[in-house]
């Protein structure tokens, strides 16, 4: 497989844990009220939730061309769309709606797992990037090359893990979430809305 896919896997599977979404502020918030560790068993549980929407995201783009092109563009469009209507609601974000207080988590591994494998946004958010990323090599996307693939997203969960971990226990990073959360809210709903327009492009064929 060439080399620029699996880069692409990866910084796609490095991308999908960066982004700032529920899980990066659940992180964040646990990180700053229990310390580093407590965050690093967050995400280590995470991590599962993880691996399973990359998953079912690859199975879809793999599928695409040996299944039903016509679902896998229905799907793509559908989430898609979904994550635009985020975007959007996250980019007109209101100053009341910040400095909510997470309550303290006393399992943070198992608060990690739940909350990564039910995250009713993680597939649409996790597709969308790997289409973003992959879409103009889907001719490469095979049923016998998705084990190589799944492989490069997990190396870039870890790298991503890894760098959150480090960067939860800076108290800078703590002190500027709290003081402009607002506006990582509203980064974040920017950033939603470009991969849902990515996607539609790619998926319909522009």
């Amino acid at each position: 497989m060439d080399a620029a896919v699996l880069f692409a896997a990866w910084l796609g599977g490095a991308i999908v844990v960066l982004t700032p979404g529920p899980a990066v502020l659940a992180l964040i918030a646990i990180g700053a009220a229990q310390g580093r560790r407590a965050g690093a068993a967050f995400i280590v549980g995470h991590l599962a939730g993880d691996l399973w929407w990359s998953v079912l995201a690859l199975a879809a783009m793999v599928g695409a061309q040996s299944l039903a092109p016509r679902l896998f563009q229905g799907l793509a469009l559908v989430c898609a769309a979904y994550l635009l209507w985020l975007g959007i609601a996250a980019m007109r974000a209101r100053a009341d709606r910040g400095g909510q207080t997470i309550p303290i988590a006393r399992h943070p591994l198992r608060r990690g797992l739940l909350f990564g494998m039910i995250n009713p946004k993680s597939y649409p958010v996790t597709l969308s990037v790997y289409t973003a990323l992959l879409g103009h090599d889907v001719a490469a996307l095979t049923w016998s090359n998705a084990p190589l693939l799944l492989a490069a997203c997990f190396a870039g969960f870890l790298a991503a893990d890894a760098i959150l971990v480090w960067l939860v226990g800076i108290p800078p990073v703590r002190w500027l979430y709290r003081r402009h959360e607002l506006w990582v809210v509203r980064g974040t709903g920017a950033m939603f809305v470009f991969f849902a327009l990515t996607t539609a492009w790619q998926a319909l064929g522009a």
